[in-house]
């Protein structure tokens, strides 16, 4: 395709008072989003999590390929099957595959090798990495991969938060299950299991996950 420009389709430019008042004001709403191992079963509608995976595609991408898939899941023994192999690969990383130094890092967040939530919650969105395309029968490279699935994922978090939902970031590696179970190609890579619903009436969050980096330590100005 020959590169054909487009006036600027869309134009949400505001007055300096409005555009400090609106981020700020995302900003505080980013703020109370929280990573939940703790979730209710109430069901959660299919389009609402349709509406949370287009956010995600609107994202960036490297020469815009969109080299990213989003497996949505409901099916409960579907579910059951990632718990049990995501299970299996922690309990290797929990008696000492992960080292000392990485399993002392997570002491303050309290993980362990159980994950019930990967069936109580809703839905599950398994996302892949597309690490090559095929068009036409023929293999084509996509450029950076990694960066563009990451920006995605992180506009499909800020969706599911926006939609009133928490979600967990679960990344197990090696995930090569799920390409066979969520029927995905071999150009594809799982990078990520996001477990979606509600929380549960007694859900909690570790202490040390709201210890958050001040802006004088993120942040050079020149």
């Amino acid at each position: 395709m020959s590169y054909k420009p487009l006036a600027l389709p869309d134009r949400v430019q505001l007055p300096d008072d409005e555009s400090l008042e609106r981020v700020q004001a995302f900003r505080d709403y980013m703020r109370r989003r929280h990573s939940v191992r703790d979730f209710s079963d109430a069901p959660v509608a299919r389009e609402v999590i349709e509406a949370c995976i287009q956010t995600a595609a609107t994202a960036p991408s490297g020469a815009n390929q969109q080299p990213w898939h989003f497996a949505a899941i409901s099916d409960p023994a579907m579910k059951m099957q990632i718990r049990a192999a995501a299970e299996a690969e922690e309990r290797a990383f929990y008696a000492g595959g992960g080292g000392d130094e990485w399993l002392s890092a997570l002491e303050p967040v309290g993980t362990g090798p159980e994950k019930p939530h990967l069936t109580t919650a809703p839905w599950l969105i398994v996302v892949f990495a597309q690490r090559w395309g095929v068009r036409d029968g023929q293999r084509h490279k996509h450029y950076y991969v990694p960066e563009s699935v990451g920006i995605a994922c992180g506009m499909l978090i800020a969706a599911i938060h926006q939609a009133g939902l928490v979600t967990l970031e679960h990344t197990p590696n090696p995930m090569k299950f799920l390409n066979a179970l969520c029927d995905r190609p071999e150009n594809e890579k799982p990078l990520m299991i996001l477990p979606v619903g509600l929380p549960a009436p007694d859900a909690t969050v570790p202490a040390a996950a709201k210890v958050k980096k001040p802006l004088s330590e993120i942040m050079s100005v020149f």
